[in-house]
């Protein structure tokens, strides 16, 4: 089936078996491999994307499914030259061991930060629920995600 997709700004048409999952057409079809398969079964999180602007577990979805739809990836929130305000926290507060779900936890809490500025603790706890971290006890991620809310938020201030 062909496939049509805008991935981190840039539209890719690629023609693929009507089962791939769209976290193997990130990684096997565009090599964005910062996408990272961990269970296949939606458990860890460690997949995790925007999709139109909503974090999706990319194992759970079609890479069809997903044809005409805005895809973003880890690659494509910061660079290495200016990092996102979440990249720059997990880095600062220590928010990652072995870096395995990072990719996952970056993405879910840029969705959180997009709908709650200035989350609780508990609000951060429980966004993140849906990915698992084998390494960490979490508190370094939590104090990561509120570093960039802060970040962000002085950022936003700045603009005014």
């Amino acid at each position: 089936m062909n496939v049509t997709l805008t991935v981190n700004g840039k539209s890719y048409t690629r023609d693929v078996e009507p089962r791939t999952l769209l976290v193997h057409f990130l990684r096997e079809e565009l090599l964005l491999t910062g996408t990272h398969v961990g269970c296949d079964t939606s458990q860890c999180g460690a997949c995790t994307v925007h999709v139109n602007g909503d974090a999706v577990k990319s194992c759970t979805l079609l890479a069809v499914q997903a044809s005409g739809a805005e895809v973003t990836t880890i690659e494509g929130i910061g660079t290495v030259a200016d990092l996102h305000a979440l990249q720059t926290g997990f880095w600062e507060e220590h928010g990652l061991q072995c870096g395995f779900c990072t990719p996952g936890m970056i993405m879910s809490a840029a969705e959180l930060l997009k709908h709650t500025p200035n989350p609780t603790e508990h609000q951060i706890r429980h966004h993140l629920e849906g990915n698992y971290c084998r390494c960490t006890g979490y508190h370094n991620i939590v104090r990561a995600v509120q570093h960039a809310a802060g970040a962000m938020q002085g950022s936003a201030a700045a603009d005014d």
